[in-house]
């Protein structure tokens, strides 16, 4: 398959360096002044990986419109200014699958609308996500991931055409679900690093059961399937995301109560506020995502937000 890859950061990297192991023909846009890029075209490598000759490298966009299939991996709030610049293109009947988890925070929308509704009818959309860190893939270590998209002919063909012995992909059958369980985990992934930060770990059981429910009620709330609440967009994705040292979301949940400076991209902190938006919209409760949102955005006290938090009757977490 011809794929070019749209964003040359740590996960952009890995899938085309996965793609092109597994024998696909990959290219790899990026902008000429990214950082990333810059090295990537000076030394084929990052800090993660390197390169084969295989892996072309590009910063003209006519490589997306060459492409049978176009991989976006990028920061959720760029997307919708993206497909902006890709509608300059003749991009049409393309195959366009999203690794990237997050929410718009303006409107609360899912990044597959995003797309859809900005790119030409004939594209077909695709959401790739699941568990699973650069730093394992790379060592060898398998892991199962997720493709689900309401058009189900690509959705076999993905999963067909990507799996794997090292990423074993499952079909996914509920794309609001798994869309949204995919960035609500980023919330969750930044509270369990607050109580890593605070000493109260021990606490992450009870993150897990209310912070399931939690989603999978925003989930049938929003037309999807609450079940995709314990499947691998969530509940499955627990370990890489609230556990894992690799873990963005939970670096900075440890390192913002801690008040130490995080430098890297952590989804979560957007996908909190986008995630106030749907509560309103859909009158769900959301009390710990809700709770996150206090204490990035309103300077709520964590050690009181949290007590207040885990202090709720448990039975009203599970009506």
């Amino acid at each position: 398959m011809k794929i070019t890859v749209i964003g040359c950061g740590r996960w952009g990297s890995f899938i085309a360096y996965y793609l092109n192991m597994i024998g696909h023909d990959v290219t790899v846009y990026g902008l000429k002044d990214a950082p990333e890029m810059i090295r990537f075209l000076a030394e084929r490598k990052n800090d993660l990986l390197t390169f084969p000759e295989s892996v072309r490298l590009s910063v003209d966009k006519s490589v997306i419109s060459d492409a049978e299939t176009v991989i976006i991996s990028i920061g959720s709030q760029g997307l919708r200014s993206l497909t902006r610049e890709l509608s300059e293109l003749p991009l049409t009947n393309k195959n366009i699958v999203l690794c990237m988890k997050g929410l718009e925070i303006a409107t609360g929308m899912r990044l597959s609308e995003i797309v859809k509704e900005n790119t030409d009818s004939s594209n077909r959309t695709a959401v790739w996500l699941g568990p699973g860190h650069v730093q394992d893939f790379l060592k060898g270590i398998p892991n199962c991931m997720v493709i689900d998209s309401e058009d189900e002919a690509l959705k076999k063909m993905l999963v067909d055409s990507f799996s794997s012995s090292l990423i074993r992909f499952y079909y996914g059958e509920d794309l609001i679900g798994n869309e949204i369980g995919g960035a609500a985990k980023n919330v969750l992934g930044i509270a369990a690093g607050m109580l890593d930060g605070l000493g109260m770990s021990s606490l992450k059981g009870a993150l897990m059961s209310r912070g399931t429910r939690e989603i999978a009620r925003l989930m049938a709330a929003m037309g999807g399937n609450e079940r995709s609440a314990y499947g691998l967009c969530l509940l499955g994705d627990y370990e890489a995301t609230l556990f894992s040292k690799h873990s963005h979301n939970r670096a900075f949940g440890e390192m913002f109560v801690k008040g130490e400076k995080f430098n890297s991209l952590a989804e979560g902190y957007y996908t909190a506020q986008a995630l106030m938006t749907l509560k309103r919209k859909y009158n769900t409760e959301l009390p710990i995502c809700e709770a996150v949102y206090k204490i990035l955005y309103e300077g709520a006290d964590v050690n009181a937000a949290l007590f207040e938090l885990f202090g709720r009757s448990l039975k009203s977490e599970l009506q």
